[in-house]
């Protein structure tokens, strides 16, 4: 009997990416990194644009002129800075978002088309942002000492209705989702839907390369709502059956496993820990902004303090929100292993998700900044599955590296 070489094997897979692919990564993913610094400094450039020309202030002042209006004003002062902060922001955005995803080959969409959609984002985001920032506020007002605590449940309350209305509301908005069609492909992810318990009418392919031409699939939507989708770059980009099976068997992972439900947790108490953080240092970052005609912290003229704060902690909390994803998406590739079976399909699958993503980062950078675990790393956790595991009767095998 052949010996396998779970490191060998993996070496195998990672050669199938040319030198100059392997570089294109690394110089994505790195840039990637100095993004997220240049985002922050992005919105304290808005911030503080933001506070210097009063523009909130004036609109609390002329809302309240006569009397108190504390929602109205909260709701009004919100959505002009919602508006406000986006137009500030659209250059960088339309940088970050389709400037350097077309330079790097990971987008097909027309500017207009990728504008267009940033825009209607943005229009939903504000509206439900400011709904959201009034619950915040009259928290602020009403339990000034604790707001920070109920508040981060009001936030996880968002989170949860946002995430059963996505898929039935705003998802249909940008894409077309269709029941995967009768054929091998649905036949092979029924079969693993029966396995692993998961309702075989939640599966759907969608029109993902209209946005972006990465190869993914992901797990949307909670409760009734939730449904597995493969992009339909996974078979432009020719998916076998092998990989459709190791994809699906991880995203299935994610639903099975209820990861919605433990991110929204975890996201309670980080979220209850930031909003404390915002109260202690807003009256520092107000000082640091000369924001001198705004009030304290239930001023809602006070919004650009707020947002600059959570975007720093943004920044310092990263290396938490990395860790928790890549935790659950090492957990979502175990269970595609265990039900699927399928380590050269995954393997498969992941090395064409090496051109967004460097396959190799260090063990700090793949700490800081990775919310999956590192390509190099999941095909070797593959390759010593598949040492162990021999493969299913009547498996299609994959195209060896």
């Amino acid at each position: 009997m052949t010996h396998f070489d779970p490191a060998a094997a993996t070496a195998a897979w990672l050669a199938t990416l040319s030198p100059q692919e392997t570089a294109r990564a690394v110089a994505y993913t790195h840039g990637s990194h100095w993004l997220i610094l240049w985002g922050f400094l992005v919105s304290a450039l808005v911030a503080w644009i933001i506070v210097r020309t009063n523009l909130l202030v004036s609109l609390r002042s002329r809302i309240e002129r006569r009397r108190r209006r504390p929602v109205l004003a909260s709701f009004c002062v919100a959505l002009l800075y919602s508006v406000v902060s986006w137009l500030l922001t659209l250059p960088w955005a339309a940088y970050q978002g389709w400037w350097r995803e077309k330079q790097y080959g990971l987008t097909s969409q027309a500017f207009g088309g990728w504008l267009g959609e940033a825009a209607i984002s943005a229009a939903i985001g504000a509206v439900v942002g400011s709904l959201l920032l009034v619950a915040i506020y009259a928290l602020i007002r009403r339990a000034r000492r604790f707001w920070w605590m109920w508040a981060s449940g009001v936030t996880a309350a968002f989170i949860v209705i946002g995430l059963v209305l996505s898929p039935l509301v705003i998802e249909p908005i940008f894409n077309t989702y269709t029941p995967a069609p009768n054929g091998p492909v649905r036949d092979a992810v029924v079969a693993l839907a029966k396995e692993t318990g998961t309702p075989s009418d939640k599966i759907f392919i969608y029109n993902g390369s209209k946005q972006s031409d990465r190869y993914t699939a992901n797990v949307s939507g909670l409760f009734g709502s939730a449904r597995v989708a493969m992009s339909d770059t996974m078979f432009k980009k020719g998916a076998d059956l092998a990989e459709v099976r190791g994809v699906v068997g991880h995203e299935m992972g994610h639903y099975a496993h209820v990861h919605v439900l433990w991110t929204v947790a975890i996201l309670i108490v980080l979220s209850a820990l930031a909003f404390w953080l915002t109260d202690r240092l807003y009256p520092l970052v107000r000082r640091l902004l000369r924001a001198d005609r705004v009030g304290d912290i239930a001023d809602p003229a006070g919004l650009p303090i707020l947002a600059l704060i959570l975007a720093f902690l943004g920044v310092v909390g990263t290396p938490v929100l990395a860790t928790m994803t890549r935790t659950m998406e090492a957990d979502a590739d175990h269970f595609s292993l265990v039900h699927a079976n399928e380590p050269d399909g995954l393997s498969k699958a992941l090395i064409k998700t090496a051109e967004y993503r460097a396959p190799s980062p260090s063990a700090v950078e793949e700490f800081l900044f990775y919310a999956h675990p590192s390509v190099e790393n999941r095909i070797r956790r593959a390759m010593e599955w598949k040492a162990t595991h021999p493969p299913r009767d009547g498996a299609e095998q994959p195209t060896r590296p």
